[in-house]
């Protein structure tokens, strides 16, 4: 059996950009992308803080310490420059993968720098 479990996580990122006219999918700074482990073309979940949207689209690649967060295509319409969103990727583990599994969580700051990385999730760490 394979179970669904987080792996990596952008918590905090602010949106850069929002482009309607662009064919689909998430642009992240590709610093960002290598910290989590997340790869060009992977399936992600974005959830906006703002408005309690939430969406399933892939990453692409953007310039390397850019800090660009762009939502493109029909996303656009649910995400706006300067709002907070959480990006997350999944992956699918056996039960014997499951107690060795370790995401990779970096909480960022307002100019999408990594401000702290995690091992795990602890509610009172994640301000």
């Amino acid at each position: 059996m394979l179970r669904t479990f987080m792996h990596a996580k952008l918590h905090k990122a602010c949106v850069t950009e929002a482009n309607l006219h662009y064919v689909g999918s998430i642009t992240i700074d590709e610093d960002l992308l290598d910290a989590v482990g997340i790869l060009e073309n992977e399936k992600v979940q974005v959830t906006n803080n703002q408005n309690g949207a939430r969406i399933e689209t892939y990453a692409i690649k953007g310039a390397r310490g850019s800090g660009v967060i762009c939502l493109n295509g029909a996303a656009a319409r649910h995400f706006q420059i300067g709002d907070e969103v959480i990006i997350m990727a999944y992956a699918q583990l056996t039960n014997e993968e499951i107690s060795s599994h370790v995401p990779k969580v970096a909480v960022l700051d307002q100019d999408n720098s990594i401000k702290q990385m995690l091992s795990q999730e602890i509610a009172h760490t994640i301000l």
